[in-house]
């Protein structure tokens, strides 16, 4: 979570950095209101991608640790069932 963080940041430092870059760039104002424009659905685009990956590897997690817990059980359950057998053998 804390490399998402860091690597947020840096997707924002390097946004501004290129928008103040255009910004003072000696361009016509409608050359640069289109590269701003373009930059900055780039910079959608990325964020948008990084989300997604994110949200994939949050849902794998997610399904993982739900298996090992179905896993956990079942085996509690096999181990249960196992010491109340033997507790019958042995009042028998």
């Amino acid at each position: 979570m804390k490399a998402d963080k860091i690597a947020l940041g840096v997707l924002g430092g390097i946004a501004t950095g290129a928008i103040l870059g255009i910004l003072f760039a000696p361009a016509k104002g409608s050359k640069t209101r289109k590269r701003i424009l373009n930059k900055s659905c780039n910079y959608a685009d990325e964020i948008k991608d990084k989300i997604e990956n994110l949200s994939g590897t949050i849902k794998n997690n997610y399904d993982k640790i739900l298996q090992e817990g179905r896993d956990l059980i079942t085996d509690g359950k096999s181990k249960f069932d196992d010491s109340r057998n033997e507790m019958k053998n042995i009042s028998i």
